[in-house]
């Protein structure tokens, strides 16, 4: 990863002020860097300096957290960058990276896990919630996905648990299925013409916040094109001779 070139007259800022900018201590800044998180300071004499791409480099970093990332992923996906990326191309990685869900991660032993969702789990419940991708497993802790409560409410619905495996499944494997095409579209008609063009940083800026707006829409869509499949269906049904 090479030093961005930064011109004498745009703004440079001392390490101080880059933590301040982006929200971390400077301890944690400087802990990044040393992890390669951020390309090295641009040198005047004896002092660093850092410019817009090394704030959107550590920008990019804690959204990579926000999405689950440990430090030592975030280290080869920001290896894997293009070494003269600037400002503009990380605020898309940003944008096309960020959360689905405003909810951070969180690890948690079997009691809390107990506590977040008001009951005892069982063996068996905790396997069902893997299954639902309701939960995941870390070592000896867990970390429940933003439809935890939704399936720990399934838990206490009077089906049998294959049944609830079985639309589990098929909910996921037509999820995986509209989301690939989704994104080839998404890619194919947005990104790459974008990344083709030539912007400026507020451009990037308005990317980002299009795509928050579209991931609501999508979910909206989502929910709303199946409650009218479902209606379409029922309709067929009852219909038939």
């Amino acid at each position: 990863m090479t030093a961005p070139l930064t011109d004498e007259a745009e703004g440079l800022m001392t390490v101080d002020e880059l933590a301040t900018a982006c929200g971390l201590t400077v301890r944690t800044t400087r802990y990044y860097a040393s992890l390669g998180l951020v390309p090295p300071p641009v040198r005047r004499g004896r002092m660093a300096y850092y410019d817009q791409v090394h704030l959107a480099h550590l920008e990019l970093v804690r959204a990579l957290q926000d999405h689950g990332f440990t430090l030592q992923a975030i280290e080869g996906f920001i290896q894997d960058l293009p070494a003269n990326a600037n400002v503009e191309d990380l605020a898309l990685q940003r944008a096309m990276l960020t959360s689905w869900s405003p909810r951070p991660t969180e690890r948690l032993t079997l009691d809390a896990l107990e506590q977040r969702a008001g009951r005892t789990l069982t063996p068996d419940d905790l396997a069902l919630l893997e299954s639902m991708a309701a939960l995941d497993r870390d070592g000896d802790h867990f970390v429940p996905m933003p439809n935890f409560e939704m399936g720990v409410e399934l838990l206490d619905v009077d089906i049998p648990r294959e049944s609830m495996q079985a639309a589990s499944d098929a909910i996921r494997r037509n999820m995986e299925t509209l989301v690939t095409e989704l994104t080839a579209i998404l890619h194919a008609q947005v990104i790459e013409p974008y990344r083709r063009g030539e912007h400026a940083p507020e451009d990037a800026e308005r990317l980002e916040q299009t795509m928050a707006r579209l991931r609501r829409l999508t979910l909206e869509a989502v929910v709303t094109g199946f409650q009218r499949a479902a209606n379409a269906v029922i309709t067929r049904s009852l219909t038939r001779d």
